[in-house]
């Protein structure tokens, strides 16, 4: 039976199946297409869950929670923290502000600067265009990620959450932790990519690629020790700063230095003077603009972190915050940056990423060495999320999870080593950066930007107002409908056109031999 919002469950006998299993719903009503147990939000919105809880919080749940402590989202959250406060590894610790820092080094990185590049491609205004809507859509979807995560406070990550959108069916979790391990280990891997690039433009190539990428991977591994969002959250700001330093300095560079394009001899002059398209140069093909399309959403998109980061907040409720804040810092630096870089390096000279679009090779590495930051810690951050979906599960329910163990770190050390191995090896199996970034956007950011929180809006509506959902608030209803579709359809775009313009662009660089061989020791600087 489904309760209101002043009734309790009564506690579950010692015979009933505990928090998470077969039989026990939390509180909540299993029949969650008839509505389920509704509550209200911070807006005062119903909120109804959509099913059962499929699984336990992080700080173990499972010992001393009983219906009656669940029957509340919020009491839940706060029932998690009371349950953490004599662990020696609390989870729960990340306020707004930390969670900003996170999603500020999650999307103010070296992406940025193959805006330049979109913009050569798509013409400076359809490009600006499309950065707004871009951000507007991934501000949207990354909203609907919040109010799941706030109906539904054990979700530990996006893969509990692809199990409960699709009904509840295993394949669909294990269907969505395979993308999600493949999108971060890809992630991690086009870091140790562009840090051996860093390392092979600032030495001359010195060493080996191969051996830049090892060092590389190694710093990386180090670095993703911390177990907890609240510590990786200091060097989030960190990274954020430099990297806003970093595309700072490249577009004054640009606009100051004599000419683009490599010192006098070698692209410049001979290239003419940087050409500047307000709109697509006629002939440009679908597979260029797709993939100039999907460098601009893979900077943007980064909603499968959200439901890892929400929770370890302490007051989930304050996510927004933190969301708009990155997203109007965002939306101002990516068009500012990618329109200034365009706009003095033009079509003819430019690169990706465009701090090769430089003529002055002291601006180039001035400007590039600030990023090595955030060329370390994106990896990082992604490689902790991917570990953290392991480690929780493997170590679930043992003093391991919230101990400081031997056994504890030791698996925590190894399930990072084993995704940086990944990741080193994709490094040098792919040596390449932009079509990189367009095959992981359409394979992956397909789901996580856009099927995934069109389906859960149509699921939480219809929980909330029952079948007839679709015209229950009138023209509201109507519109959340058609725009949620919509965001279905750009998601299967992604996914079929984006990855065909992608394999696509990757089979022609292949043919006129614009990569680099697998593990090979030539350089890949800049």
């Amino acid at each position: 039976m489904a309760l209101d919002g002043n009734e309790k469950a009564s506690s579950p006998s010692s015979d009933e199946p505990t928090f998470g299993k077969e039989g026990y719903y939390d509180g909540f009503s299993p029949i969650s297409e008839k509505g389920g147990r509704t509550t209200r939000g911070p807006n005062g919105r119903k909120m109804s869950r959509i099913d059962r809880p499929i699984t336990t919080s992080i700080g173990g749940l499972e010992a001393g929670l009983t219906s009656d402590d669940a029957t509340d989202p919020s009491i839940t959250v706060g029932k998690q923290l009371e349950l953490e406060a004599d662990n020696a590894i609390k989870y729960r610790t990340c306020s707004w502000q930390k969670t900003a820092a996170l999603l500020f080094s999650e999307y103010i990185c070296l992406a940025i600067m193959s805006f330049p590049y979109s913009y050569s491609i798509l013409g400076l205004v359809p490009g600006i265009i499309l950065t707004f809507v871009v951000a507007g859509l991934v501000l949207y979807t990354s909203l609907i990620v919040w109010e799941f995560c706030m109906r539904h406070p054990e979700v530990k990550d996006v893969c509990d959450i692809g199990q409960m959108l699709f009904w509840n069916q295993r394949w669909a979790w294990w269907a969505t932790a395979v993308m999600f391990l493949l999108n971060n280990t890809f992630i991690q891997g086009l870091h140790v990519l562009t840090g051996a690039k860093y390392l092979n433009t600032m030495t001359d190539h010195s060493m080996c690629t191969i051996i830049f990428s090892v060092i590389m991977a190694i710093v990386s591994w180090v670095c993703s020790l911390p177990r907890t969002f609240d510590t990786l959250s200091k060097l989030a700001a960190l990274s954020a700063f430099f990297t806003f330093v970093s595309v700072l300095l490249a577009a004054i560079f640009a606009a100051i230095e004599d000419h683009p394009g490599g010192p006098t001899g070698s692209k410049w002059p001979s290239l003419g003077p940087p050409t500047v398209l307000a709109i697509p140069a006629a002939g440009t093909t679908f597979v260029s603009g797709m993939n100039a399309f999907m460098n601009i959403s893979y900077t943007f998109i980064g909603q499968i972190t959200i439901p890892s980061f929400i929770a370890e907040m302490k007051e989930p409720k304050d996510f927004p915050k933190a969301l708009w804040a990155v997203t109007i810092a965002e939306v101002i630096l990516f068009s500012l940056v990618g329109g200034i870089v365009y706009g003095y390096t033009g079509t003819n000279y430019n690169t990706a990423p465009a701090f090769g679009s430089l003529g002055n090779e002291i601006y180039l590495k001035v400007s590039f060495s600030f990023m090595i930051p955030t060329l370390i810690f994106l990896g990082v951050l992604y490689a902790s999320v991917s570990a953290r979906f392991a480690f929780f599960r493997i170590f679930a329910g043992t003093r391991h999870l919230t101990h400081n163990t031997v056994v504890g770190w030791a698996g925590w050390a190894g399930i990072l080593a084993v995704t940086w191995v990944f990741a080193f090896i994709i490094a040098e199996v792919i040596p390449f950066f932009s079509d990189l970034l367009s095959l992981m956007s359409s394979l992956f950011d397909s789901f996580f930007g856009f099927i995934f929180w069109g389906t859960a809006y149509i699921r939480m509506r219809k929980a909330d107002y029952g079948d007839g959902w679709i015209t229950s608030r009138g023209y509201k209803s109507i519109i959340g409908f058609i725009v949620n579709v919509i965001l279905i359809l750009i998601g299967l775009l992604f996914l079929s056109a984006g990855t065909y313009a992608s394999v696509e662009s990757i089979i022609l660089g292949y043919d006129s031999d614009s990569f680099g061989g697998a593990f090979t020791c030539a350089s890949n600087g800049l």
